[in-house]
């Protein structure tokens, strides 16, 4: 199966974003992809503005996906984004969406806030509270994790104990002292934690690190992105993951159980 993971700078205006992905979308679907993985919070960023994501948020129902969506009848495509979606007065969901075949064929609003390193999304953004469930693509089952979840080896260790054979990610990673060393270290130890893939797509605006990479179950980075937009294509090897599933049998091999997340 051929993956594909876009990468780009979000602008302050959500049009111009969903071009952008309608774009990304489209190139991906002629390279044979089977998956694109594109970013977080796509609906609109403004360095002047942190709280723009918010302020733009859309339904489900809004222009931004329409546009998406429209894209996605066209082609088997699966592509998977998240955006801000209203709840109360000036306060969202952070909402990873899974778009197939013209439909959103799941979602889950993000569990963990990033409400670390001096940042506080849970100021205007509401945590989620359902673990996402798992995306079927040819046979290969996806589980759906969203940036900051990913400091939370619980979560991808759930989703992994639960089938999934691979792990996505959409991210606005924000740049920091070792920060950049943190996201690569993490990514490697959630695949090695899992033996599952590892597909992580990051915003690569001036806040945000971008370096979107693919890594798989053995920990070996496959593709990577530097700061620059890129859209990456990758393989991922059903054999591979059962080949790292007989070498190293940590899922088979625990002692304990995982927390409860929720």
């Amino acid at each position: 199966m051929i993956v594909a993971v876009g990468q780009f700078a979000v602008t302050a205006d959500w049009h111009e974003n969903a071009r952008l992905c309608v774009a990304l979308m489209a190139q991906s679907a002629r390279q044979d992809a089977a998956l694109l993985v594109l970013p977080e919070a796509l609906l609109a960023r403004d360095d002047n503005d942190p709280d723009l994501s918010v302020k733009s948020a859309q339904r489900l129902d809004g222009g931004f996906l329409t546009l998406l969506l429209a894209e996605s009848k066209s082609n088997r495509l699966t592509t998977i984004l998240t955006v801000h979606v209203p709840t109360t007065q000036g306060r969202a969901e952070n909402t990873l969406v899974v778009l197939r075949e013209g439909k959103i064929i799941a979602h889950y609003a993000k569990l963990h806030l990033y409400d670390a390193f001096n940042i506080q999304e849970s100021r205007l953004v509401d945590p989620g509270n359902q673990i996402p469930p798992l995306i079927d693509i040819d046979g290969i089952r996806f589980g759906l994790m969203t940036c900051y979840d990913l400091r939370f080896p619980e979560m991808a260790l759930n989703l992994a104990l639960a089938g999934a054979d691979a792990l996505v990610l959409p991210a606005a990673w924000v740049k920091g002292p070792l920060k950049e060393h943190h996201w690569a270290t993490l990514l490697t130890a959630r695949a090695l934690d899992t033996t599952c893939y590892v597909v992580a797509s990051g915003e690569c605006g001036n806040k945000n690190i971008g370096q979107s990479r693919v890594v798989d179950p053995l920990g070996v980075t496959i593709a990577a992105a530097g700061e620059a937009p890129a859209l990456l294509m990758a393989e991922i090897d059903r054999e591979r993951i059962a080949l790292a599933r007989r070498q190293l049998p940590v899922l088979r091999n625990r002692r304990f159980a995982p927390p409860q997340l929720l």
